[in-house]
Formats: C-alpha cells, sequence, structure tokens
C-alpha cells in the first residue's frame, strides 16, 4: 500500500472483473473465431470465473467491509484527493500520455485506475482512524531517521563518455578551445543513455556513482570542467552546471510529513490484522 506502480499493477485482477461482468451483461453467443471456429462468450467467462473469480470475489467482499467501516466512522475520500494522486501516479509514469498507453495495454481505463485511488485512500483513512501516534513518537522517529529527511549534497552533472584516452585528450582540448560541451557530447559521447541530451546525468548524490567518478564531479566548481577521468566504462569529461550543499532537516519544519511517514507505516503494519478481526465482526454469505 506505499507504491503507486505496485499499487497500480495489482489492478490486473478488477481489469478481468470487468471482462467477466461485460460478458455477463451482452447477448453475442460468441467472443472470437479461429478459422470460423467460435469460442463462446460462455467459454470466456467459465474461464475468467475459475481463473480469478474466487480472488475478485474477495476483493470485492474487502471493498465492501471498508465502505460499511467508512460509513461507521464517518470518513470519504475527496475529488480533489483522488485528482492529487491520479497526477502523482501519471507523473510516477513519465507523464498523462504514457499513462494512458500503460492503462490501454493492459485493457484498463481511467475510470478503474480513479475507483481503485479511491478505494486504497478510504482503506487508509479507515484504518487511519484506529491509529494512535504521539508526539514523543514521531520526534523519536525522526531523530532515528534524520538522515532521510535531510538536503543531501548534490551536484547537476553532464559527461562526455569516450573508450580511449586519446580521444578524450582530443574533445577535451576542443573544450579548452571554446567549443560547446554539448554538442561535443552529442558528437562523441559513447554513452547513449546521455548523448542526445548533451551528456547530462542529472543530479547525483553520493554512493550512486563509481567513486572516481564522484570525486571530481563533487570537488568540481559551478560551471567547470574536470579533467579526464577513468573508471571502468571509460574516460569521461564531467561538467557541473548546478551545486546544492547538504543542510540538515529541522524537526519543526518537517513534522508533519514525519507524522505521514509513520501514519504510512502503522496502516502496512496493521492492515492484515485489522481485515483479519473486521471479516470475524461481519456476517459473510459467499454463494
Amino acid at each position: 500500500m506505499t507504491a503507486n506502480k505496485r499499487f497500480l499493477r495489482t489492478m490486473a485482477l478488477p481489469a478481468a472483473l470487468l471482462m467477466l461482468l461485460a460478458g455477463c451483461g451482452e447477448s453475442k453467443d460468441y467472443v472470437a473465431k479461429v478459422d470460423g471456429e467460435k469460442i463462446l462468450q460462455t467459454e470466456l467467462d467459465d474461464a475468467l470465473r475459475e481463473q480469478y473469480g474466487t480472488e475478485v470475489l474477495d476483493t470485492l467482499i474487502t471493498n465492501k467491509i471498508v465502505e460499511l467501516e467508512a460509513k461507521k466512522v464517518g470518513v470519504s475520500v475527496s475529488e480533489d484527493t483522488i485528482q492529487e494522486e491520479y497526477e502523482n501516479l501519471a507523473e510516477s509514469y513519465g507523464g498523462e500520455e504514457l499513462l494512458q498507453t500503460t492503462l490501454e495495454e493492459n485493457g484498463l481505463t481511467e475510470q478503474s485506475v480513479r475507483d481503485n485511488i479511491r478505494m486504497y485512500q478510504l482503506t487508509k483513512n479507515v484504518i487511519a482512524e484506529s491509529v494512535d501516534i504521539s508526539d514523543e513518537e514521531v520526534a523519536q522517529y525522526f531523530e532515528d531517521n534524520k538522515d532521510n529527511y535531510g538536503q543531501k549534497e548534490e551536484v547537476l552533472a553532464s559527461h562526455i563518455l569516450l573508450e580511449d584516452e586519446a580521444t578524450a585528450k582530443d574533445v577535451l582540448a576542443k573544450i579548452k578551445a571554446g567549443e560547446d560541451f554539448k554538442e561535443l557530447a552529442k558528437t562523441y559521447s559513447i554513452d547513449s543513455s546521455t548523448n542526445e541530451d548533451g551528456g547530462e546525468i542529472g543530479y547525483i548524490n553520493r554512493g550512486q556513482m563509481d567513486e572516481k567518478f564522484e570525486e571530481a564531479a563533487f570537488g568540481l566548481e559551478k560551471g567547470s570542467v574536470s579533467d579526464i577521468v577513468q573508471t571502468s566504462d571509460g574516460y569521461h569529461i564531467i561538467k557541473v552546471t548546478e551545486k546544492v550543499p547538504a543542510e540538515e532537516a529541522v524537526f519543526e519544519d518537517i513534522k508533519d510529513e514525519v507524522y505521514a511517514t509513520m501514519l504510512e507505516e502503522r496502516i502496512n503494519d496493521e492492515y492484515t490484522s485489522w481485515l483479519a478481526e473486521k471479516q470475524e465482526q461481519y456476517k459473510i454469505e459467499k454463494m
């Protein structure tokens, strides 16, 4: 119940349910033909029920329990929250267009995504009503995880990667002579993942790259270019265009964020036992 992409992948099951329900409501007697031989709608319905029926039913029962509990404790999910989560999901996929492509490839619709977001948030809101986190616990959690909240030292780096030192020396000479770094990266860099973008890697912090690469990158001043740096990948010429200094987090500034993180963790920890308890409280009859 934490990662958007993992959450989206779980929606393949409701997609199968939609296919099943669609089949039940239509009058046509077949869904495909192979050399004129029909695959009957009833064959598809039976296969879907056999493969997904029990799991889909359990999901629907769980959703109904959540909805009934939500009414009891008086919680709901606003359309603004659903929209915000949908936009976050789209961003995690690289934008609305890529998300829509993913949905189509998996036989899903935007509405099915929004319905799943609503149920996900509703479940969180219901369980949150029974979670009690004290101010002291929040403060202690911050102290135990302070490094996760502070701003780490970062640099915005680009590089030109060359196979041999001789070529690297030639390219470095061109840079020193005033030729454009980005254009040289497009022409000479063998890093196919960055050369079209002028060699830009993006923001990096320590521990992400080769040690020699990082030593050079973090030692550069903003706007400066390194000498040739050799790693196991080849010969790099590195340019740093932005530097972000490390900054320690202040508890008062982020205590709401810390609380939200703790709440998410508690909900995840308690979900299974909460659901088992509610299943015992409700009279559930499977036909």
